[in-house]
Formats: structure tokens, C-alpha cells, sequence
């Protein structure tokens, strides 16, 4: 048997509000139907029971044994459902699912998260972290924090910094060869991730001609995080992104010796599901996140 016929679930709402309200007028207001629906509606629960439920007098109804049977259990399983209902929607409502890049996680969000959880301390905050573009509803996340164009279909796209890029390396390298002074002297050094698109485009940028770096031994770290790591370590030059490391060039972990910084049209966006949008969740995380940055801006 079908589980709507086993259990009428509109009926049985409609049954609840007349036997509370011992009107079937009241039961249709209250519920948005007319009167001649609320009497189909416990006809066909009264044939489905094969019982009647109420018993029709004139301007009066009441319950029949088998309706003030059936009443107490009708009225706890509705209780039961609106329980398990608010219980979901407060646990949507208290969980920000966030999926970040590595680099962005590590190197800006876990700095600045905790002013959200300040403002915000009624929503949990829950972060994976991911090198490529993810399925939001797959994955089940609620907002993502990634580089791209931003035209990500079906998704609303947020610009938060643009991901700028230029050489860093620890001053203790740099020494080993007597400073930094062009760019050739970059080459003297060992160039972490030969093979990233970056290079080219940043000695574009500077003027410089294309180097030919085939003879560097060739590495991928996989994430900008873990090639900052090796450059503070003194094992090499890497290609970064200055906004995410003010505090290692500050303490001197690393140095930016040329000014110059390129960029391939990625930014670092905030995205979330057009269709959910105004879930109230994502709009505090979209209206602190840009003014965090607007406020890193001024």
C-alpha cells in the first residue's frame, strides 16, 4: 500500500483544526481552505478509518469515540513533526559550511575568522579546504572562497582582492649571492615550480626577457601555501601573492626585492548558490567579508 494512502497527512491536519476548533468554518479560515474542502477532506479520512469522526448536529460537531481516540495521537505526531522541523531549521541556521583554497584558508581567513564568530556567535562555522573548483550543492557547502574570473554559472560572484603575483625569498638566499639587484640575478637561484604560468607572465611584466628555465629541477608543491613555506625556509624563490604575507616581509621572514606585481585577471571571490542568496547565514557572511575587505582597502 502506498504510503499517502496510509497515511492522509492533509486530511489529518484538517482533522486536527476542526476537533480543536469544533468548526469546520474555523478549521478552513485557519487553514486557507474552504468549507466544502474541509468537509472532503474528513470525508475521505472517515473512509480511509472507515469509521465517522464526528458526529453533525445542527450549529455542532463533536467527536465520536473513535475521533477522540484517534485526536491525542493526531495532535502528538503533528507536535512531533514541528519539532523535528525547527529542530532542522536551527541547525541549518547555526552551521556556515565554508570551502576555501588552502592558501586563502590558511593565510587570510583563519586570521579574521573569529571577528565573524564575535559578530555572529550564534553561527557555527565549519571549513574544508580544496585546490580545485567545487560543486557547491554536491558538496554540500554554503558559500566557497576561490580564485577565477568569477563566471562561475549559477553562482554569485563576490571580487574580494585580486590575486597579484611577484618573487619573495628569504633575505639569508638573497645574501648568498650578494643581493638581489635585476631579475637575472633570480635566475642565479633555485626557482620553486619552474612550470608555473606565473614566471613568464611576471618577467613579461617587468620587461625582462622570457628566461629559459628547463634546467631548474622541477617541483609542485600543489598550493601557494606550502611554496611560501619552502621560501621562508631559504630553499628557493617562489611566486607569490603580497597581500597574503605582510607579515613575513614585515618581520623579515621574507623579501619582496622588486616592486613589480603581475596579475592574469584572477581575483579571490566570495560565491555562494544564486537561489540562496538571501538565506540570512550567507548574507552575514557576504556583508562581513566585503567589508572586511573594503575596510583592508582604505
Amino acid at each position: 500500500m502506498k504510503m499517502s494512502r496510509q497515511f492522509p497527512l492533509n486530511a489529518l491536519r484538517v482533522f486536527e483544526a476542526v476537533a480543536r476548533l469544533s468548526s469546520f468554518t474555523r478549521a478552513g479560515e485557519e487553514l486557507g481552505l474552504t468549507q466544502t474542502a474541509v468537509s472532503y477532506q474528513i470525508k475521505l479520512l472517515e473512509e480511509n478509518i472507515g469509521e465517522p469522526l464526528f458526529l453533525r448536529r445542527p450549529r455542532q460537531i463533536t467527536l465520536t469515540e473513535t475521533g477522540e481516540r484517534l485526536l491525542p495521537k493526531v495532535a502528538q505526531g503533528f507536535d512531533l513533526l514541528g519539532e523535528a522541523v525547527s529542530a532542522a531549521r536551527e541547525t541549518a541556521m547555526e552551521t556556515l559550511d565554508i570551502n576555501a583554497t588552502p592558501t586563502f584558508a590558511m593565510l587570510w581567513l583563519s586570521r579574521h575568522l573569529g571577528a565573524f564568530q564575535l559578530r555572529h556567535s550564534r553561527i557555527a562555522v565549519r571549513l574544508t579546504t580544496t585546490q580545485h573548483v567545487i560543486d557547491l550543492a554536491r558538496e554540500g557547502a554554503d558559500v566557497a572562497l576561490r580564485a577565477g574570473h568569477g563566471n562561475w554559472q549559477g553562482l554569485v560572484s563576490h571580487p574580494l582582492m585580486p590575486v597579484d603575483f611577484t618573487p619573495m625569498l628569504s633575505p639569508k638566499l638573497a645574501d648568498s649571492i650578494g643581493g638581489i639587484e635585476t631579475p637575472a640575478d633570480l635566475l642565479k637561484l633555485r626557482i620553486i615550480d619552474p612550470a608555473d604560468p606565473w614566471w613568464p607572465l611576471w618577467f613579461t611584466a617587468i620587461g625582462h626577457p622570457l628566461p629559459d628555465l628547463s634546467h631548474q629541477t622541477p617541483s609542485k608543491m600543489g598550493a601557494q601555501l606550502y611554496e611560501a613555506g619552502l621560501a621562508i625556509a631559504g630553499q628557493g624563490v617562489a611566486m607569490l601573492t603580497p597581500a597574503f604575507y605582510t607579515d613575513d616581509l614585515a618581520s623579515g621572514r621574507l623579501i619582496q626585492p622588486f616592486a613589480t606585481a603581475a596579475n592574469d585577471g584572477f581575483h579571490y571571490w566570495l560565491v555562494y548558490p544564486e537561489a540562496r542568496r538571501n538565506v540570512r547565514k550567507i548574507r552575514d557572511f557576504r556583508d562581513w567579508i566585503l567589508e572586511e575587505f573594503a575596510t583592508a582597502q582604505t
